[in-house]
């Protein structure tokens, strides 16, 4: 009969190492992905503020603009109220040198008138 062989515990170099190698492999693992996990909840909140500023900005541009749109309809207001005011200038000088021509032509009739008074004064 052939006995069978008893188990013995020996330490194997080969083993130990390679059983220290997994172990220092999955607790790298495990820090890389902690410190992954807790770089994710620092970019998630940076993206949400920069969300909300971008938002914020958005806001201010559309402010921006609608200035813009009224400050281009009040400048085209202004040009055409410039150009109105120019005709009624112009209206007003025309008005003006008609004016003095009838005073002119008022003046030589009473000068005329007058000539003529005095004329039939003498006559008499």
């Amino acid at each position: 009969m052939v006995a069978t062989p008893k188990w013995r515990f020996e330490y194997n170099l080969n083993t130990l190492v390679i059983l220290i190698g997994f172990a220092t492999g999955i607790a790298a693992w495990g820090a890389t992905w902690e410190r992954l996990s807790a770089n994710q909840e620092v970019h998630a909140s940076s993206i949400d503020r920069l969300d909300k500023r971008l938002t914020a900005a958005e806001v201010s541009l559309r402010q921006i603009d609608n200035h813009e749109l009224r400050i281009s309809a009040v400048e085209k207001q202004a040009a055409e109220a410039a150009t109105s005011m120019k005709a009624v200038e112009t209206t007003l000088n025309n008005l003006s040198s008609d004016m003095r021509l009838v005073r002119e032509i008022l003046q030589r009739l009473e000068d005329n008138g007058r000539q003529g008074e005095s004329m039939q004064l003498r006559h008499r």
